[in-house]
């Protein structure tokens, strides 16, 4: 049997009764009340995240940036000491192995935040392709990283922190604070940045200060969520999830995420295979779906319009504000076009939903 890794957090989600499931090797809450609960609350006020599961690395050297530059593909020469941006790392054939944010610490030094389930295979992908010129320190388990989510989020941190300055802190950038404890003070790192399509923080802490900090956020009146709601809120925002939207095996121009790649850069891994498929045109695209009907659209299912195949559902949830169906699906690029009704195979059963762009699923999620 599998031993399962524990965030600094382990401890509180059991206190808390949380419904604990196995999640990229880690022992993650799914739920604390319900998922739908949990959503609204991050739509309506605010919801915190244990997203410690997150690998976190440091990249730095004199090449580092060489080595980011070649391995990713959006610009990290045009990042600014204290901001981030969103990337991929990509293979040769121009699939994505991963897609991360990039943090510019210093001139010479990167933080690196990766999905869980990638970690492993991400860094050892980074190293093969480092000199010597570069070194790697790994923080994942000495550190928490708590996502702080909501159109209240921003107020809530700072009271948190007692740190007025943190509203000044732009989007996908970070800066470092500090937070008092019970006559202790730990260093932070405030990222203005998120996966829910709400405002928030993502907080970085020392891996000792993590139960104090997620208490005090809930003492200021966050509501802890899950990963079930975290799904929902992500599917809603139209952003992907490795294994759903993007693999080893799907090109960022068909899954509409050429806005994260750089092709004026010069030279990376996988750009000739990127900038070839552009140019022919991808036979499918990601695009969003909403439906009236209530129903939980699944990876897999099948899309059809006047009969015919169209696509493939990617993933789906049942959107609780608005009580609308949303999904995500690659379509037939031919049939990619926003109004189109087609209809969601559900066992036996043909549901109608409309063709949106990605981007707009997020105004019928409020």
């Amino acid at each position: 049997m599998e031993t399962l890794h524990h965030t600094p957090l382990h401890a509180a989600h059991n206190k808390l009764g949380a419904r604990m499931v196995p999640f990229a090797g880690w022992d993650m809450p799914v739920m604390y009340s319900s998922i739908l609960d949990e959503a609204r609350a991050v739509r309506n006020k605010c919801g915190i995240f244990d997203i410690s599961h997150m690998g976190r690395l440091y990249i730095e050297g004199e090449d580092a940036l060489a080595l980011l530059q070649r391995t990713t593909t959006n610009d990290v020469g045009t990042l600014g000491l204290g901001k981030a941006h969103y990337s991929l790392i990509p293979n040769p054939e121009g699939g994505i192995i991963d897609d991360i944010i990039v943090y510019r610490v210093g001139p010479s030094r990167f933080l690196v935040v990766i999905n869980a389930s990638n970690s492993d295979k991400d860094i050892d992908w980074l190293k093969t392709h480092a000199s010597s010129g570069v070194q790697f320190n790994v923080v994942t388990n000495d550190t928490v990283m708590i996502a702080v989510q909501g159109p209240d989020a921003v107020d809530l941190v700072a009271r948190t922190l007692k740190s007025p300055e943190v509203k000044e802190i732009d989007r996908f950038c970070f800066a470092p604070l500090e937070f008092a404890a019970e006559g202790s003070k730990f260093a932070i790192t405030a990222c203005r940045t998120g996966y829910t399509g709400e405002d928030g923080f993502e907080l970085i802490a020392p891996a000792d200060a993590g139960e104090r900090l997620w208490g005090s956020l809930m003492e200021q009146g966050a509501v802890p969520c899950g990963l079930g709601a975290r799904d929902t809120l992500r599917i809603e925002a139209g952003y992907p999830l490795y294994g759903h939207e993007i693999d080893d095996f799907t090109s960022p121009v068909e899954a509409l995420l050429m806005w994260a790649v750089s092709l004026t850069k010069g030279e990376f891994i996988g750009r000739e295979s990127i900038v070839s498929l552009k140019a022919g045109k991808p036979t499918r695209k990601l695009m969003g779906l909403k439906s009236v009907q209530r129903m939980q659209p699944r990876q897999g299912y099948t899309l059809f319009s006047n009969g015919e195949k169209i696509g493939t559902i990617t993933s789906g949830t049942f959107s609780p504000v608005n009580n609308l169906t949303l999904a995500m699906a690659y379509v037939d690029s031919w049939a990619a076009v926003p109004g189109t009704v087609v209809q969601i195979q559900v066992r036996d059963k043909y549901v109608d939903a409309e063709i949106i762009p990605k981007k707009a699923m997020l105004q019928f999620a409020r």
